[in-house]
């Protein structure tokens, strides 16, 4: 049997361009706020808290351009959640009365300014709140990643099926896991292994555990 193509040549050990980096993208933390959250059912609190935690804390760390939007703060729907606000100490809450960010002209002009072609989200409510920035920034030319399990809907049915439309669109899903460690992604960066590990063990559920017990029982480092 013959092959029809040439074999490839040998692949170098080079990350494919899809893969996120801290420097290549703007972070998008949208209404993870107390009236929000009341109604959020596709995710419990709990999880979601700390999945947003999670996502704050790797970008903050890894010193990506990071935007922390509200909507109607003083009026209806409450402070951002502590867990993102600390992670960010001083940042400014760019306070909205659009439901889709991309229409807030304040959002765009700091999306301008910042001047990076790809743009991830996170928020709340996931058919509303992340579906709208999601298909604009898409239609605009910007390549789109959303990191699922740091948002959330009314039910999971409006969740799954905001998820379908974005991913329809063109949009790339991913998780909070996923983003801190694709961040890293080199155990060998020692510069950000001790951050990395430490964002796991607090935020990180049976993973960061798991680093607990094997750093703990064995003196066991990744890498």
């Amino acid at each position: 049997m013959t092959r029809s193509q040439p074999c490839p040549s040998p692949p170098p050990p080079t990350a494919g361009p899809g893969l996120l980096t801290p420097a290549d993208h703007t972070l998008i933390m949208i209404d993870f706020q107390s009236q929000m959250a009341f109604a959020t059912k596709s995710i419990d609190a709990v999880n979601l808290r700390s999945n947003a935690g999670l996502v704050a804390r790797a970008a903050a760390g890894f010193k990506v351009s990071t935007i922390l939007t509200t909507v109607a703060e003083k009026s209806f729907s409450g402070p951002m959640f502590s867990e993102i606000v600390e992670a960010f100490p001083g940042q400014k809450m760019l306070d909205r009365t659009s439901m889709n960010t991309w229409e807030d002209a304040a959002v765009i002009d700091k999306i301008n300014s910042i001047g990076k072609d790809r743009i991830v989200l996170s928020g709340l409510w996931t058919g509303v709140c992340i579906v709208g920035p999601a298909l604009s920034a898409i239609a605009q030319g910007y390549e789109v990643y959303v990191i699922a399990d740091a948002c959330g809907d009314v039910s999971t049915e409006a969740h799954d099926r905001a998820m379908d439309r974005m991913v329809q669109a063109g949009a790339r899903p991913m998780t909070s896991l996923q983003y801190l460690l694709e961040l890293q992604r080199d155990w060998a960066r020692t510069d950000t292994y001790e951050m990395t590990t430490g964002i796991a063990k607090q935020y990180g559920g049976a993973y960061g555990l798991g680093i607990i017990y094997a750093k703990t029982m064995f003196g066991a480092h990744e890498g």
